[in-house]
């Protein structure tokens, strides 16, 4: 695929500086692209790149005043960060709307329903009566349990697995490997010290404009629904428990676990490796730190960080505090020789 510079300067409301007909078919990094790519330039640590740089076009800023000549087209923008982004979603778009038709060999249960316009890839098994919407994709290896039902514009990645009853909303992304259904970590102890598994009858719920990575694992409930409510992203790697909710807007970074039935609310942020006591309510807007072990609640915009997760400024107090800690001794050992050199004067 070949863009203009006129061309995508439409498409991000830019403004060319140079040849309109300059063309592109690829991305680059500025410092590293060549003739035929397209980069951009955001953060004026690189600003540098600019001016050696062999892209054919490159996405600026309008506020960037130029030190030197370049030999790059520019399309001008607001926002060149945004603006690249806006561009290689378009692209990626332009390039799944390619994706059309069903590829054999499949397996489709003849109670399973589907719109006309979705791609269906190879070795992918769809069940008993699942309903998948317009415009999906379902890319070769997915596997759709009996009586899943995936909404409209959503894209599964190649190996996904989705298990029986769960349920995907409109324009979801599920990246490669996720298992979405699995069952819940649920075991009874018994008398003589055996565990007895405990059936985890439930599903898992997706809202719609989420985005889950790769390899994750999502627990179906025992009883009811695990919950991932509307505009949630989640990262790589990460284990969400049975009976979970996690609130809209909420970003997890990878390798976080998340224990069962734990709630976490609106526009959370948790960073990578974090770990989630079971039966907890977090609230919105909460931020917690990465590898911090939370084993409490945590009320509504409560950052914290550490293991166990305590207060973040107070954490951060105590961390600066402890790095003092040998200079600190050093100087009660001095005091000390220095009272027991004074010790006779004063007697």
């Amino acid at each position: 695929m070949v863009f203009s510079a006129s061309q995508i300067a439409l498409l991000i409301n830019g403004k060319v500086e140079g040849n309109p007909d300059a063309a592109v078919q690829s991305f680059g990094k500025i410092e590293e692209a060549g003739a035929g790519q397209l980069s951009f330039l955001a953060n004026p640590k690189y600003e540098e790149y600019l001016y050696t740089t062999k892209a054919t076009i490159v996405i600026v800023n309008d506020s960037l005043e130029l030190k030197q000549t370049v030999s790059a087209t520019l399309i001008k923008v607001k926002d060149a960060y945004s603006a690249f982004a806006t561009l290689l979603g378009k692209y990626q778009e332009f390039r799944q709307q390619q994706l059309k038709g069903i590829q054999q060999p499949v397996f489709i249960a003849a109670t399973a329903s589907y719109a006309d316009d979705i791609y269906l890839g190879a070795f992918a098994y769809v069940g008993e009566q699942v309903k998948i919407g317009s415009g999906s994709k379902i890319y070769p290896g997915v596997y759709l349990g009996d009586n899943v039902t995936i909404g409209n514009n959503v894209t599964l990645h190649p190996g996904v697995k989705v298990l029986h009853s769960c349920q995907i909303g409109n324009n979801v992304t599920v990246h490669a490997g996720t298992v979405i259904g699995s069952d819940g970590f649920g075991f009874a102890p018994q008398a003589d010290g055996s565990f007895s598994k405990v059936p985890q009858i439930g599903n898992v719920i997706v809202e719609d404009d989420v985005e889950i990575g790769a390899n994750s694992t999502i627990d179906r409930a025992t009883i009811g629904s695990t919950i991932i409510r509307k505009g949630a992203k989640l990262d790589n790697l990460i284990q969400i428990a049975h009976n979970v909710e996690i609130g809209s807007s909420t970003v997890v970074a990878a390798q976080a676990g998340i224990s069962g039935s734990t709630k976490i609310g609106k526009g959370v942020m948790i960073g990578g490796q974090a770990g989630i006591v079971g039966h907890l309510q977090i609230g919105d807007g909460a931020k917690i730190n990465a590898q911090s072990g939370v084993s409490k609640n945590l009320e509504p915009g409560k950052a914290v960080t550490g293991s166990p997760a305590h207060e973040y400024t107070s954490a951060l107090r105590s961390q600066a505090l402890s790095r003092k800690l040998p200079d600190l001794e050093r100087r009660i050992k001095e005091l000390e020789q220095l009272i027991l050199q004074l010790k006779p004067t004063i007697e």
